[in-house]
């Protein structure tokens, strides 16, 4: 059972002015497929407190997945690929590549999303849209693979998908 951190960019949020549907569907949808929500939290789109956040989830918690939503467009407020690379000790690029490709199908303003994907020790960290529709449809696409690809990273398997 892969352990998980979902953190919710959002300043309406973090104030308790809206309410975080994404981060909730999120933990519904990883609970439903036998990932442990260990910790869910909503915080302001700040930099610093997002790669504060990142960095205890990775470093302290040790979870094995860490989720975000929001802050990944083009408002001066969305700075929440900004923490994540900052956080990360490598990218993992083909994951937020394969979200935008797939989104393209569905809108032409994914092409807008700018969230990325990467690894700190061995937690892996990806960004997700802010609205609840596309955290289904981004989930719904990708997390086959992440789950192998979490395999791989804590030593479950090789990239082969044999020990």
């Amino acid at each position: 059972m892969f352990k998980v951190g979902i953190i919710t960019a959002s300043d309406k949020g973090a104030l308790g002015e809206r309410e975080d549907k994404s981060g909730e569907l999120i933990a519904e949808i990883l609970e439903s497929k036998g990932y442990k929500v260990e910790r869910k939290i909503i915080v302001p789109d700040e930099e610093d407190i997002i790669l504060k956040e990142i960095v205890y989830m990775s470093d302290n918690l040790k979870l094995d997945l860490i989720l975000t939503t929001g802050g990944t467009g083009f408002s001066p407020r969305d700075v929440t690929p900004e923490a994540t690379i900052k956080a990360c000790h490598r990218m993992a690029n083909g994951i937020a590549e394969a979200i935008r490709n797939y989104s393209l199908q569905i809108t032409p303003r994914a092409m807008l999303s700018r969230g990325v994907s990467g690894i700190r020790n061995k937690t892996l960290i990806i960004n997700l849209p802010g609205s609840p529709k596309a955290v289904k449809e981004s989930l719904d696409y990708i997390l086959d693979s992440v789950h192998h690809g979490l395999e791989i990273l804590v030593g479950q398997a090789t990239e082969c998908g044999r020990k």
